[in-house]
């Protein structure tokens, strides 16, 4: 009897044993996925920052900027939702909620700046990108609507387009102005195949074909007056070198 008491409180306490254990291991699992989650938040948040920042560059839409902001919020109440307790996470919260409310400044948000700089001009771009892929993961969430995602998302592809352009002349221009002409040459070709290369046309495309056909048919003619020129000059001094070596010879 004792016997059969004693195995019993031994299974009791190996079942009571595993118990404890699963329990644990389920709130030591819960509470990685609840890390993660925080994390994964708080990486849209700071991307989102990040191209908020950037819109100082980077002409931005009401709608680009409604769609950030949203994105700031909604993942600031995921992660209230996960640390109910934070009194930093609810103070940023309420903060997001509050600039959802306020009106949105976009009077210069088709102007465009191209910098000088290479690494910027990189940056840029990049930046752009970034924008994008942000737009295409809340349309792919069902948070944004088709409308404005095709229509957003076309305004930041001919944006992109620009700026591939205009670095383009602007590297002709600069190169053509130091007399490397074979070089402007290749940066308005270059400039010239991207426009040709677009499916559709606007005031933008056909002014800036017609702007560079203009460029690429000067530099033609300069390389046809310099190359005219060149061989004026070797003729004049192979007939000079013709004049020396039958030129009559003086008696000395």
């Amino acid at each position: 009897m004792i016997v059969s008491i004693i195995i019993m409180l031994i299974v009791a306490l190996i079942v009571i044993a595993l118990w404890v254990s699963a329990v644990q291991q389920h709130k030591e699992k819960q509470e990685t996925e609840r890390r993660k989650d925080l994390t994964k938040q708080k990486k849209i948040i700071e991307e989102s920052e990040d191209v908020l920042v950037n819109s100082a560059n980077i002409p931005m839409s009401e709608h680009i900027l409604r769609i950030l902001q949203r994105r700031i919020h909604d993942a600031l109440a995921a992660m209230v939702q996960l640390s109910p307790n934070s009194k930093e996470l609810k103070n940023r919260l309420k903060e997001a909620n509050e600039r959802l409310g306020n009106s949105i400044d976009t009077a210069n948000s088709e102007n465009l700046v191209l910098p000088d700089n290479d690494k910027q001009l990189i940056a840029l771009i990049q930046g752009i990108k970034k924008v994008r892929a942000v737009l295409r993961s809340e349309h792919g969430k069902g948070k944004v609507d088709s409308q404005i995602f095709i229509a957003e998302d076309k305004r930041l592809e001919k944006l992109q387009l620009r700026i591939n352009i205009e670095s383009q002349i602007k590297r002709g221009i600069s190169a053509r102005s130091a007399n490397m002409v074979g070089s402007a040459r290749q940066y308005f070709e270059k400039a010239y195949a991207t426009v040709s290369a677009v499916a559709y046309s606007d005031d933008y495309i056909t002014t800036k074909r017609q702007e560079l056909e203009g460029y690429l048919e000067a530099i033609s003619t300069d390389l046809k007056a310099s190359n005219a020129t060149a061989l004026k000059k070797k003729a004049e001094q192979e007939q000079d070198d013709l004049d020396v070596l039958f030129a009559p010879k003086k008696k000395w």
